[in-house]
This record gives structure tokens, C-alpha cells and sequence, in this order.
């Protein structure tokens, strides 16, 4: 080959201009050294573009005692309440397990105004 010494063909070194989206979108077994350690320096400037979505931890309480704790009102009263049917999205019941999503069981009977809840016990 023209310009060659040794025979070997010359390989020109190409540049190719890449994006951080594009980066993110190759995976890292196919990336060069270069092309990795771009995108460890500028992945702080991709983190904090993308909004971390925050999902509310989920209260649960067990049993009708623990149902009788959210409502705070005694046992019986949880029973009735549970018996009403008006929780029952909130309620998942396998035998003699009851599970109680304690939020969504207070918005249930706050929507449906049977149920007075104290302003004292509603929230915890």
C-alpha cells in the first residue's frame, strides 16, 4: 500500500461525534474506552435530568386489631366497619389473614360519610 513501510493498510482514526442519548443506548460490551469513560464524566449531568419518581410507602396493618387502630375505635366497631362493606378495596382476605391498606381503607370511609373519623386518630 501507498505510504505503508510495513504493508499493512493505515487505518485513519475517524471521529465520530456521539451523544450522551446515544451512549446510554449502546451497551457497554460494544463501547470503547473513550466512549465509556465520556459517559461516566457526564452521567451526574444525565442523573439529574431525569426526575426520580417518589412512590409513597404503602401502610399496611394486620387483622381487625389493626383495622381498629387506623379507625382508632374498638374492636367490635372494626368488625362492623369491615362488615359494612364500604372498606372492602382496601381489605384483602385469604382465610382468616386480613391484610388492611390503611390510607386507602380512611379515604374509602371518608368518601362514603358513614364513617366519622376523628381528626385525632384519622392520620398517622
Amino acid at each position: 500500500m501507498p505510504g505503508s513501510k510495513t504493508g499493512k493498510p493505515q487505518r485513519k482514526n475517524m471521529i465520530q461525534i456521539t451523544t450522551i442519548e446515544q451512549l446510554l443506548a449502546k451497551p457497554i460490551c460494544m463501547m470503547t474506552g473513550e466512549e465509556f469513560t465520556l459517559l461516566l464524566k457526564n452521567s451526574e449531568k444525565v442523573t439529574a435530568k431525569v426526575p426520580a419518581e417518589v412512590v409513597p410507602e404503602k401502610h399496611y396493618e394486620y387483622g381487625i386489631e389493626g383495622l381498629a387502630k387506623v379507625f382508632g375505635c374498638s374492636v367490635p366497631t372494626a368488625n362492623r366497619i369491615k362488615k359494612s362493606g364500604i372498606i372492602d378495596a382496601a381489605i384483602a382476605q385469604v382465610g382468616r389473614k386480613i391484610v388492611v391498606d390503611a390510607e386507602l381503607a380512611l379515604t374509602l370511609a371518608k368518601e362514603a360519610g358513614t364513617i366519622k373519623i376523628n381528626k385525632k386518630w384519622g392520620k398517622r
